[in-house]
C-alpha cells in the first residue's frame, strides 16, 4: 500500500474532526434536499403515512427545530469538555503517548460527528419552514424533514448516553492497557514475521558493508515513521547498489547524522554523482513526524505499557498496583517477541538477491525497555521487584536457546537491586527463590522454546 495513503489513513484515524466534518457536509447537504423533496410529495402521501410524520404548523416546526439546536449545541459542549478532560487525565496520570488511543477513538468521535450533524440539520431545516403571510406566501412544513430531525435528536439522546457509559469504561486503566497491548500486537504481526530455522538460514545470505561504503545522512529531522521498502529496493536495483540503513521505525533522527551507507552491487566504486542521487532517493523513501505512531514501530506500544508503570511509580501518583498490572501486559507482549524474527530485514529484488538491508531492534533492546526503569523506579517495592522476576521468569519458558543471555544478564541486574534494598528477611527469600527458578528454567531443558 502507497505510503502516502498508510499515512493518511493514520492521520485520518488519529484525528477528532475527519468525521464530524464530513458529518457536517452531510447533514447540511441533507437539510437542504429534503425539503425539495417534501416539496414534491406534499399531498401525495396516504394518512397512514401521513400519520407517522409531523402534524404542527409553521410556529410548533420553528420551535421544534429551535430547541433541538439549542439544546444540541449544548450536548456537543459537555462532549467536548468531557473528552478533553479525560485526555488531560490520560496524559497527566497515565502517559502523554496515550492520546493517541483516545483521539482515534471511533465511539468519540461518531458520538460528535452525531452531535454535530443533528445540530446542522436542524438548523438548516428551520431556514425551509415558511408561515402564510399577507403577500400571499403559502405555509411550508417540511414534515419528512422534521421527522427526520426528530428521529436524530433521539438517536442523540441515546448517544449521550452510551457515550457516558463508553467513557467510563475508556478512563479505566485496564481498558487502557488492553487497548495499547491490542494495538502493539497488530503492529508486531503486521510487521514482524515468525521466527524458524528457515529465517535463520536466511541471515546466512545477509550482506556484509565493505569499508569503503558510502555514508547516507539524514536530512529531515525527527521520529522516522515509516520506511517505503519497495521503493528502496527500486533505488537499490535501478542505481545497481546495495543499501543498508541502521535507523528503525521509531528512531529519533538528526540531521546530519548517518542513516546508513549504500555500495556498488558488483563491487568497486560508484561512478561520479551516483551517490548524491541515491541519497536523494533513499531520503525520499524515509519518512519522519513529530511524534511516534504505530504504523510500523513495534516498540511503541511497548514504550506506552512501560510509561504507564513508570507514571504509576512516580511520587506523585504512587500507584504501584497499576505498575504491576503493566508489567503483566509487558510480560505477555514480550514472550510473543520471543517467537518473531528480530534480525536485520533483508529486502530482495525479483531475481531474489538481496538488495535491501534494514536494522531493527534485537530482543535486549525490547527488554531492556520493557522492564529496566520499572526495575529502577519500583527498587523499594517488592511487589513491583517480584513481578520484574515473574517477567524474566515468564522469558523463561519462551527463550531460545540463543536468546538466553538476555534474560541472564537482566536477572544479574534485577539481583543487584534486589541487594541494594533493606528487605526483611521473607521479602528477600522469595526474591532470591524466583531468581533461582529463572536461572533452573535457563539452565534446563524447558527453555528451548518450550511454552511449558
Amino acid at each position: 500500500m502507497k505510503t502516502w495513503l498508510v499515512n493518511g489513513r493514520d492521520a485520518f484515524k488519529t484525528q477528532l474532526w475527519p468525521i464530524p466534518t464530513i458529518a457536517v457536509v452531510a447533514a447540511l447537504l441533507l437539510g437542504l434536499g429534503l425539503p425539495q423533496l417534501d416539496a414534491g410529495v406534499n399531498g401525495h402521501l396516504s394518512g397512514r403515512v401521513s400519520g407517522w410524520l409531523f402534524g404542527g404548523d409553521a410556529d410548533a416546526a420553528r420551535s421544534l427545530l429551535g430547541a433541538i439546536a439549542s439544546s444540541l449545541i449544548t450536548v456537543t459542549a459537555l462532549t467536548f469538555s468531557l473528552t478533553v478532560v479525560t485526555l488531560q487525565l490520560a496524559s497527566s496520570q497515565f502517559s502523554p503517548r496515550l492520546l493517541r488511543t483516545f483521539t482515534r477513538d471511533q465511539f468519540v468521535q461518531a458520538t460528535l460527528a452525531l452531535f454535530l450533524a443533528t445540530f446542522t440539520y436542524s438548523l438548516t431545516v428551520l431556514r425551509a419552514v415558511r408561515s402564510a403571510g399577507d403577500s400571499g406566501q403559502r405555509e411550508f412544513v417540511p414534515n419528512i424533514a422534521i421527522t427526520l430531525a426528530f428521529v436524530l435528536t433521539v438517536a442523540s439522546v441515546l448517544g449521550l448516553v452510551l457515550f457516558l457509559a463508553h467513557l467510563t469504561e475508556q478512563i479505566r486503566v485496564e481498558t487502557m492497557l488492553r487497548n495499547v497491548h491490542r494495538d502493539a500486537l497488530s503492529t508486531m504481526r503486521a510487521v514482524l514475521t515468525e521466527g524458524g530455522p528457515a529465517v535463520t538460514d536466511d541471515r546466512a545470505h545477509e550482506p556484509q558493508q565493505p569499508a569503503d561504503a558510502v555514508q547516507l545522512l539524514v536530512d529531515d529531522e525527527g521520529f522516522l515513521i515509516r520506511v517505503d521498502q519497495g521503493e528502496l529496493v527500486k533505488v537499490a536495483v535501478h542505481e545497481h547498489a546495495m543499501i543498508l540503513l541502521d535507523v528503525y521505525p521509531g528512531s529519533f533522527l538528526v540531521t546530519g547524522t548517518p542513516l546508513g551507507a549504500a555500495w556498488p552491487a558488483g563491487g568497486g566504486r560508484f561512478d561520479e554523482g551516483v551517490p548524491d542521487r541515491i541519497a536523494e532517493m533513499v531520503a525520499g523513501c524515509i519518512h519522519t513526524g513529530f511524534e511516534r505512531t504505530a504504523s510500523q514501530d513495534v516498540g511503541f506500544g511497548l514504550r506506552q505499557l512501560t510509561d504507564v508503570a513508570n507514571k504509576a511509580l512516580s511520587p506523585g501518583i504512587n500507584d504501584p498496583t497499576t505498575a504491576i498490572h503493566a508489567l503483566g501486559h509487558i510480560s505477555a507482549f514480550l514472550c510473543d517477541l520471543t517467537d518473531r524474527d528480530l534480525g536485520a530485514e533483508l529486502l530482495r529484488d525479483e531475481g531474489d538477491r538481496v538488495r535491501v538491508t534494514l536494522s531493527r531492534p534485537d530482543l535486549a533492546t525490547y527488554v531492556d525497555l520493557g522492564i529496566s526503569q520499572p526495575r529502577r523506579y519500583g527498587a523499594t517495592d517488592p511487589q513491583v521487584l517480584e513481578k520484574v522476576f515473574q517477567v524474566l521468569l515468564d522469558l523463561s519458558h519462551r527463550v531460545a536457546p540463543e536468546q538466553r543471555p538476555v534474560v541472564f544478564d537482566q536477572l544479574e541486574r534485577l539481583r543487584a537491586t534486589v541487594d541494594a534494598q533493606s528487605f526483611d528477611s521473607g521479602e528477600r527469600r522469595a526474591l532470591v527463590g524466583l531468581g533461582l527458578r529463572i536461572e533452573q528454567n535457563l539452565r534446563g531443558p524447558l527453555s528451548s522454546g518450550s511454552t511449558a
